[in-house]
């Protein structure tokens, strides 16, 4: 309707002033005969435009646009069932179904007997109509057109170009069409139809039938190069590239000559004569050249500008005609589609690394269909977040500095400020003379001055000729876990374990690496936010790692951190054989599952001196590039992280029992990909002793109550002066960084490990070395050998042949349960086929092969009759 009253509105100015124009002056008749006229075409005109407007906006209107879609969607399927059921039923229909022109009210009267078509007479008709009289096989191509249009109009999108599919389908039905009928043209039934049909006869009478059939080809091949773009040139550069190559180069030497020929004027003829009789060029006589006027001119220019010598103007002939020239410009693009050829030609050979690849073991093929958790799945917190640092508030505070500085005569060069999301930055050049001792001292009364919850000075900033003086934000930031996981740094990391804590003072997302740590430490007091940076390291490594490249073994002493870490048992936690919870929570468990660490990294370290490594990633890189028989024991072996999170009620019940394994842990565990992350809220010398510290050179120290808290975590203080919620202070041995730590909470880790533990997982959590703590090794010398169980002898086989005595090797191997394998296993020592306990190192095997073993059976079995 808008349209059509803009319509109106210019008609009627048009009628308004067409009386005005000169012609209608004229007092002439045939004048005023023509203005009339006008006046009529002008009118005819704007009702026309008039009605177009009104077509046009019909099909603007999304509703009619979707509606029409839909019927050409009927009309698709309609059409398509009807064409199909024809070909199955138009033998039973041939009698009932008359010409086309007969159609109308009778096409809807009823028969005596129904059409065999799936869609009825209408349909049988239509069918009848396409296929039969006009187009054959080839009408398909009228459902398919219904089909395209109705899916650009329904769902607003074009799965394929819509003009060019309707002018090729039209086209090649056509040609379809006639070339049915030329092989079919015999045939009971016409798969070209009618249309084909004739069109054959005429052509055949006009030319033969050679030439409908060289029509037919000449069709098919102008219409590949008309639609779809090939030249002949290209195919037959593919099919000879070695005839191309030598006449491009043949050619290019002719066009060599000819330019150097043609850019030389008359008076050059002679030296060019006598230099190429020196040369194998040939020179053409004089009469022969033909010069244009811009060649002449280009010549006489050259002359003019650059005087030079017979030798000279030879070579700079040869070497600036083609930059002269105006055919190579213009044949730039074709060099462009030479490029993009060779473009593709340098990415076979990635494709043809792939099997390479495909031949490499992948230890994620166990769990192919695991998907990641999303980002969806983290809340993002910084929509709430409002502005921290206003501009008055710097000035205020840079006033403040500069001003208590000078109540002490202390001069300042400049001064930065570089806002973080909990504090800002001050960053001041002292003047010559100034001690820094003297700035140090005054963190009291700068703190005092600018009103602030407690700064904190560093004196000088690693790297940087400058002193920092870090200042609390009123309103600090939220740093949600979802901005660091989407961060940049996070995704595009190539890190073996990387952990995104959270961010610096300048706003950058600070990501590090866990494997080269090689051990972390956390410490602070209640409630300052360790718990969260558990969560925030072990969601960090979900993000980013397979279930077959990384384990957790998680001690929560407290039992109700690590809870929610329940769900991905079967993906990512270990946990030793025959326990039920795979999150320790009892300490005797605790010491138990430190000493089966111990028995890992022995064994691991045994199978990296057979495979020649020295740390894990060497070692897993020969296993996946099947340099290791797995036959000899080797496996892949995956990362594994223990988490202790409370570490000091652990000191208090089990003391040494505890401490030592840590320890061994974490001076060895480091190559073979044990790592070690320790929290407790209380940072004392008794429970943070001299050997954790000297073994945990990364640690993070939150708030603390006391500068003695901050010298036990850190060997620095600094940690007393922070916020709190998150705020800490990263020593990686070097230098202590600032971080405002990421926040995840509870709700989404929940999100994370259902999303996890949804999805298909291992049978059963993965499972540690068993240790034994030589206390039910004493009775197992009593056995009675008449109880032997079952599989003994076949147990005896498998320990023998390994030249391992373990419960868990039979637990593989045979397929048994913990309590089973360890009764088997005493009824082997009583047996004197393996060796007593011996700690943590595994059982000596007494038999030395299998031979040995059948005749140490036999003659025990004898003994025992006699």
């Amino acid at each position: 309707m808008l349209f059509g009253k803009k319509e109106e509105k210019t008609s009627n100015t048009l009628k308004k002033k067409t009386p005005k124009k000169p012609v209608v002056s004229f007092s002439f008749k045939s004048s005023e005969k023509k203005a009339t006229g006008n006046t009529k075409r002008v009118d005819d005109s704007s009702t026309s435009k008039f009605e177009l407007a009104k077509v046009k906006a019909f099909f603007e209107d999304q509703k009619n646009r979707y509606i029409i879609g839909i019927v050409c969607l009927f009309l698709a399927a309609y059409l398509t069932s009807s064409f199909t059921s024809y070909f199955f039923t138009w033998k039973a229909d041939q009698d009932k179904l008359e010409t086309w022109s007969a159609i109308g009210s009778e096409a809807f009267q009823d028969n005596t007997t129904g059409a065999a078509n799936n869609t009825g007479t209408l349909g049988a008709r239509v069918a009848h109509f396409f296929i039969h009289q006009f187009f054959g096989i080839s009408s398909y191509v009228i459902p398919f057109i219904f089909l395209a249009i109705g899916l650009k109009l329904t769902f607003k999108k074009e799965f394929f170009p819509l003009k060019k599919s309707i002018k090729i389908s039209l086209f090649y039905g056509l040609l379809a069409s006639s070339f049915f009928s030329l092989i079919f043209q015999n045939s009971s039934f016409n798969p070209g139809g009618g249309f084909g049909f004739q069109l054959n006869n005429w052509i055949d009478l006009l030319i033969g039938k050679a030439g409908l059939i060289s029509v037919l080809i000449l069709s098919l091949v102008l219409s590949m190069f008309a639609f779809f773009n090939i030249r002949l040139d290209e195919l037959f550069s593919k099919l000879f590239p070695n005839a191309i190559q030598n006449n491009s180069e043949t050619i290019k030497t002719e066009l060599v000559n000819e330019t150097t020929i043609n850019s030389n004027s008359n008076d050059n003829i002679d030296l060019l004569s006598e230099t190429n009789s020196k040369t194998s060029h040939t020179v053409y006589p004089p009469s022969e050249l033909e010069h244009t006027e811009a060649s002449e001119e280009l010549d006489a220019a050259e002359q003019v500008e650059t005087p030079v010598t017979a030798e000279e103007s030879v070579n700079t002939i040869e070497f600036e005609t083609p930059i002269i020239e105006t055919k190579p410009a213009a044949k730039a693009p074709s060099e462009d589609l030479e490029l993009e050829v060779e473009e593709t030609k340098k990415e076979e050979p990635v494709s043809k690394v792939l099997p390479d690849s495909k031949e490499n073991y992948d230890p994620t093929l166990d769990l192919s269909s695991y998907k990641f958790p999303t980002i969806e799945l983290l809340k993002d917190y910084e929509v709430n977040n409002q502005s921290t640092v206003d501009t008055e508030l710097l000035e205020k505070n840079k006033n403040n500095i500069v001003e208590t500085l000078k109540n002490y005569k202390i001069n300042i060069k400049s001064i930065k400020a570089s806002i973080g999301p909990t504090v800002t930055l001050y960053e001041i050049v002292p003047a010559d003379g100034v001690r820094i001792s003297k700035i140090k001292n005054l963190e009291d009364d700068i703190a005092l001055s600018l009103a602030a919850l407690g700064i904190r000075i560093i004196a000088p900033i690693p790297g940087k000729g400058t002193i920092g003086i870090e200042v609390p934000n009123p309103n600090p930031e939220v740093v949600s876990m979802r901005t660091v996981i989407g961060s940049k740094a996070f995704n595009d990391t190539t890190m073996d374990l990387p952990i995104a804590l959270g961010k610096t003072i300048s706003n950058e997302t600070f990501v590090v690496d866990l494997a080269k740590m090689p051990h972390l430490l956390m410490a602070g007091a209640t409630g300052q936010g360790k718990s969260v940076g558990l969560n925030c390291i072990l969601v960090s490594l979900l993000y980013k790692k397979h279930p077959s490249q990384l384990k957790f073994v998680l001690v929560d002493p407290k039992k109700v951190e690590l809870t929610l870490f329940n769900k991905i048992v079967r993906h990512f936690l270990a946990k030793l054989p025959g326990d039920g919870d795979a999150i320790i929570t009892e300490t005797s468990k605790v010491v138990n599952t430190l000493n089966s660490l111990c028995v890992e990294m022995d064994q691991r370290y045994e199978l990296l001196k057979e495979a020649h490594c020295r740390n894990l990633k060497e070692y897993n890189k020969k296993f996946v590039e099947r340099k290791l028989n797995p036959e000899k024991g080797h496996r892949f072996m995956p990362f594994i992280v223990l988490v202790v999170d409370e570490f000091a009620d652990l000191i208090m019940t089990a003391g040494k029992e505890v401490e030592t394994p840590i320890a061994r842990l974490a001076q060895l565990a480091r190559a073979i990909g044990i790592h070690l992350i320790i929290a407790t809220q209380r940072p004392s010398v008794n429970i943070i002793t001299g050997t954790i510290k000297a073994n945990f050179p990364a640690r993070i120290a939150f708030r603390v109550t006391s500068k003695i808290d901050s010298r036990t975590i850190l060997d620095a203080g600094g940690a007393d002066q922070l916020i709190g919620r998150g705020d800490m202070l990263l020593s990686t041995g070097n230098d202590i960084i600032r971080l405002q730590c990421a926040f995840v909470d509870t709700p989404e880790v929940e999100e994370i490990t259902e999303f996890i533990g949804e999805q298909r997982g291992y049978p059963d959590a993965f499972m540690l070395p068993e240790y034994n703590d030589g206390n039910d090794s004493e009775g197992g010398v009593d056995i009675n050998l008449e109880d032997r169980d079952v599989l003994f002898e076949e147990a005896a086989k498998v320990i023998v042949m390994h030249q391992q005595g373990s419960a868990s090797l039979l637990q593989r191997k045979l397929k048994l349960g913990y309590n089973r394998a360890g009764r088997i296993v005493d009824q082997l020592e009583a047996a004197g086929i393996i060796g007593p306990f011996e700690g943590s190192k595994a059982r000596q095997v007494l038999i030395p092969d299998e031979h040995s073993l059948e005749q140490y059976l036999n003659y025990g079995d004898e003994t025992k009759t006699e």
